[in-house]
């Protein structure tokens, strides 16, 4: 019996250093993007250029590029890649369905036709809707989640993955439908936000845009990270969760409340960027076990790896012109959900 024990705990032991290796090795992956991605663009940089920049010995020129430009898209675009892959992790775990995902349970639907509805009543350049954008998304994404968590509900049955996967999938197609009749009165500046949002490219490249996202993510992030041992228990079931003294209903609730406001606050700024909350998951649970208190910084890194690689691939594919980060994840993801899919109905 002693000797079951201890190997159980070495084993335990060498799974967290494992994860703990994965996730230094997502860290410098994350930092040689980084440095990548600020020398990509029409006008390049060389590595002594970005250094001189860099320590503020560079030309306007370069400052205005660097600073004014590059970095806050690159710092959005790691905030929400955590955002929508920490997300995905959650109602995963909550859900107990490994294909649920912000965007395809029509979570980040909801967010952007609120956003599409502020944008339309005012200028999206102002101080103002700025910073109400995440708080607005949110108020869309709460009531989308609601919606869909009714319609999939069914009384002594609970949710079913798949009812709600189609629950969800019908709804984001209703959403997506009044975004588009909500284009037909816009004006041509204001249409060109909308076809950009759709088209899931990071359209707030400013540090504005950063101050407004930057509390969501440092405040849900720690507490969905915080709340890791509740998730390991929700995940034995319903039963054996309250019989280990779990209030099951009410850490739900908080949990999809988090989730929800990560996937709002991180949608307002990004556009429709889908399948982050469905391939960073799953490839954290591959890297480093199911355990969240691994899992969901793993998570969190491979979203914000993957968002900022897209994002720099589409910078650089087609320069002068840029191919929205939402098409090169796609590209990735909706293969990865088919095959999810498929093994789901097998």
């Amino acid at each position: 019996m002693k000797v079951r024990k201890q190997k159980a705990i070495s084993f335990d032991e060498a799974r967290r250093r494992r994860g703990l290796q994965v996730l230094a090795v997502l860290s410098a992956l994350i930092a040689a993007v980084f440095v990548i991605s600020m020398n990509t663009g029409y006008i390049h940089l060389t590595p002594p250029q970005l250094l001189h920049t860099l320590l503020g010995r560079g030309t306007d020129k370069q400052e205005l590029i660097l600073f004014d430009f590059r970095l806050p898209r690159i710092v959005i675009s790691i905030l929400i890649g955590a955002g929508l892959a920490v997300s995905g992790a959650v109602m995963q775990g909550v859900f107990r369905n490994d294909l649920a995902d912000p965007g395809i349970l029509g979570i980040n639907a909801g967010a952007g036709l609120m956003v599409m509805l502020l944008v339309s009543f005012y200028p999206a350049t102002t101080a103002a809707p700025v910073f109400m954008l995440p708080l607005v998304a949110f108020v869309g994404a709460a009531c989308t989640a609601a919606m869909i968590y009714a319609l999939a509900y069914k009384r002594h049955e609970g949710i079913s993955p798949i009812r709600l996967l189609l629950t969800g999938v019908a709804v984001a197609a209703g959403m997506s439908a009044a975004m588009i009749v909500l284009t037909l009165r816009l004006d041509p500046d204001k249409y060109q936000f909308v076809a950009t949002w759709l088209a899931g490219s990071i359209w707030g490249t400013s540090w504005k845009f950063v101050l407004s996202l930057l509390p969501w993510i440092l405040i849900l992030l720690p507490y969905v990270i915080y709340k890791a041992r509740v998730m390991n228990v929700l995940n034995l079931g319903d039963q054996t969760a309250t019989g280990l003294g779990a209030a099951v209903t009410k850490e739900q609730f908080r949990l999809l409340g988090a989730a929800v406001g990560l996937a709002a606050a991180s949608v307002a700024v990004s556009g429709g960027i889908g399948f982050v909350g469905l391939v960073g998951p799953h490839l954290a649970r591959r890297l480093v076990g199911p355990k969240h208190q691994l899992m969901l910084p793993a998570s969190a890194l491979l979203g914000s790896l993957l968002v900022l690689t897209a994002d720099t691939i589409g910078r650089w594919i087609l320069q002068p012109s840029e191919i929205p980060a939402g098409i090169v994840v796609a590209v990735i993801g909706a293969p990865y959900f088919l095959y999810l899919l498929a093994r789901t109905r097998s």
